[in-house]
């Protein structure tokens, strides 16, 4: 479903790129969110004192608390990944967040960005394990018996691919259908405020399918260090 205004798509067709914004909203969201991202957090951290401020607080306990909850599945060992992990989560809550004002589009509702995030993450766990196992990692992939490796590799390697499709199609599913209940609502009841109530269970959603790609997420690089590989 095509949303009847897109803000930043009006603001790249009156500069001559309409082609490019219908085509790719996903894009020119995605550049929004991380602009957003770098003025929110630099502003912060350029007047950090020793007495924090509203932001600087805020700021400090989403990220201890991340760190936190991170290190109690991966064990200290896993802190050097924190800022990868943590980056994906404040990436995808902000993408599916933004959503939810009038004119903006969740870059999360296109399979291209879901699939991006996916693939790196799933990417980003195999240089783990070779990190921590080197050559010996492909041994995962061929079972504990050499004559069952034309069996279990297969399997393992449909089991890798399908990490990519689960954490992309989940997201992307979630937030296509809140876009179109939310699409389908403003256009018969728009002027009844019907919407609202879908747009507050967002905020909800929001949250918790950004904190499953971060929980997977997490999951998935512990698997990679454990020293069973």
């Amino acid at each position: 479903m095509e949303h009847p205004y897109l803000f930043f798509v009006k603001l790249f067709e009156w500069i001559g790129l309409a082609h490019f914004a219908h085509s790719y909203p996903w894009v020119i969201y995605s550049w929004v969110v991380i602009a957003l991202l770098i003025v929110f957090c630099y502003m912060p951290v350029k007047a950090m004192t020793m007495v924090p401020s509203k932001a600087q607080n805020f700021l400090e306990i989403v990220v201890s608390g991340l760190e936190d909850f991170m290190i109690s599945v991966t064990g200290e060992e896993g802190r050097w990944l924190f800022p990868l992990a943590a980056t994906v989560f404040i990436y995808v809550l902000s993408c599916n967040l933004i959503g939810l004002i009038p004119g903006f589009f969740p870059p999360t509702a296109s399979l291209n960005t879901t699939a991006s995030c996916a693939l790196t993450v799933v990417i980003f766990t195999h240089i783990i394990g070779v990190k921590y196992h080197g050559a010996k990692y492909i041994k995962h992939f061929m079972g504990p018996i050499w004559w069952m490796v034309p069996i279990i590799f297969p399997i393992e390697v449909i089991g890798h691919l399908a990490r990519i499709l689960s954490l992309s199609f989940r997201l992307f599913g979630n937030m296509m259908g809140h876009e179109l209940v939310l699409g389908i609502l403003f256009g018969l009841a728009g002027a009844f405020f019907a919407p609202l109530p879908i747009m507050a269970l967002g905020i909800f959603v929001a949250f918790v399918q950004a904190f499953v790609f971060f929980l997977l997420s997490i999951m998935y690089f512990t698997g990679a260090m454990e020293h069973a590989h």
